[in-house]
């Protein structure tokens, strides 16, 4: 099996892109899944991010950047119908990873390496909740749960055995202390309104009581904002009541990502701070137009982000390294599996053959007993060598010359590792990455 990855983030790719491929992208790798050509699919949607997980069974005589190529121009094909953007643009934004350069590119992601937040937490929820809701979907496949839980340990690795974001800092933390500075008066006086109910939302909330905010409503345009206040606190604030809401709110923040923009001209006058986190715009940008108005957007964030220390970097992407190299090397030994059962099931065949010929000659003799001991005590001695070989070559990343090893010499066809369904906790891949950013930042 193949398992890659497609990445559109803020490194390469403006936000507002980011949000018009992640919309386009919705369901897709899922029906790629439901239609045979994926063997598993996750997608991680984020602010930030647009990252498309599969796995896919490779096709004989075709390597596995060709075989990823082919998925990404077919997903770049529908994703630039439905955003309207021009397919081979969207092929140029998706950078691809193979096998261990998904891998690795992974764990560096939850391991908030890639953050416009260097260190922040929320990332890790973010990859959680992309696998089980891929889990909900029954679309994942047992390497790709190996590979996301791989992750998952690896980022609590990072947090448990290096100072990156030890201080708590994340997008939501960072957005807040720029509105402290141009925002009069304190949290403790202040009044919040927030949009949304998600995850964002509900990271907002918890930031606004530890800063001491106590008067925080929530609008929701779904209508869920009456049980997200249950739970969180807070009060919910209907369409009827929002104008009102708008007016007594110092600080907005808009986790939303709803379909439209909110206009300036739905603002009432008065000075207010506005952040706006949401993956598509929850406010119009024409809002920071307006007298007595500063808005707070995630290009602020991501410019005002403080750097991590390079010890606390280094020591993180070390651990990220490591973990790639365990996951390839337990993937490699997985897939060299097959070999190791095709080469004792050819070699048994023979025993057996050979077995029945005893029988027939001695019958079932004391002489037989003992004559299909040694033989059965000689095969063993012969396929140690062999097994523990495939071991060694499997951790080099070699498994192809021992399968290409059986084939020359014994005619064994080894067949293609079985697809699993979904099973916890192991490994997927090994080499290549292939990543071939574009020259533009998009």
């Amino acid at each position: 099996m193949v398992l890659f990855a497609l990445v559109a983030s803020h490194q390469n790719v403006d936000l507002n892109t980011v949000a018009r491929l992640s919309t386009g992208a919705l369901g897709l790798s899922e029906e790629l899944v439901r239609g045979g050509r994926l063997q598993g699919a996750v997608t991680l949607s984020t602010c930030n991010r647009l990252e498309l997980y599969g796995e896919l069974a490779p096709v004989p005589g075709q390597s596995p950047e060709a075989a990823v190529d082919e998925v990404r121009a077919q997903l770049a094909e529908q994703i630039g119908a439905r955003s309207g953007l021009d397919p081979e643009y969207v092929a140029d934004l998706l950078v691809p990873f193979a096998d261990a350069g998904a891998a690795r590119h992974l764990f560096t992601v939850v391991s908030g390496l890639e953050s416009a937040v260097v260190g922040e937490r929320e990332i890790t929820g973010q990859v959680r909740r992309a696998l089980n809701e891929a889990r909900d979907a029954d679309v994942v496949s047992g390497s790709l749960v190996r590979l996301f839980e791989a992750a998952a340990r690896t980022a609590r690795k990072v947090g448990t055995q290096t100072a990156l974001g030890e201080r708590g800092r994340s997008i939501v933390s960072v957005a807040l202390d720029l509105a402290d500075d141009v925002t009069a008066g304190s949290w403790a006086t202040r009044r919040a309104l927030v949009f949304g109910t998600g995850a964002y939302a509900g990271a907002t909330m918890a930031a606004l009581r530890d800063r001491g905010c106590a008067d925080i409503e929530v609008f929701s345009a779904s209508g869920r904002a009456g049980q997200f206040t249950e739970n969180r606190g807070g009060s919910p604030v209907s369409a009827e009541e929002l104008p009102a809401a708008l007016e007594r709110a110092d600080v907005v923040v808009g986790c939303s990502g709803g379909s439209s923009p909110m206009s300036a001209s739905a603002f009432p006058a008065g000075p207010r701070t506005v952040v706006d986190l949401a993956l598509t715009r929850d406010f119009d940008p024409a809002v920071a137009d307006l007298p007595g108005v500063e808005l707070i957007s995630l290009e602020s964030v991501r410019v005002a982000a403080p750097d991590e220390t390079r010890e606390s970097v280094e020591a993180a992407t070390g651990i990220v390294e490591r973990a790639a190299q365990e996951f390839a090397a337990s993937q490699h030994g997985r897939d060299m599996d097959a070999a190791i059962v095709a080469l004792r099931r050819h070699t048994m065949a023979v025993l057996d053959a050979e077995l029945e010929k005893v029988t027939a000659h001695h019958g079932c003799t004391a002489a037989k007993e003992q004559i299909e001991l040694a033989m059965r005590r000689m095969v063993r001695s012969l396929l140690h060598t062999p097994t523990v070989r495939a071991r060694e070559l499997a951790a080099q990343g070699r498994q192809d010359e021992y399968v290409s090893g059986l084939e020359a010499l014994y005619g064994i066809e080894v067949p293609a590792a079985p697809v699993e369904e979904t099973e916890p906790a192991a490994s997927p891949a090994s080499p290549p990455q292939i990543d071939r950013r574009p020259q533009a930042a998009g």
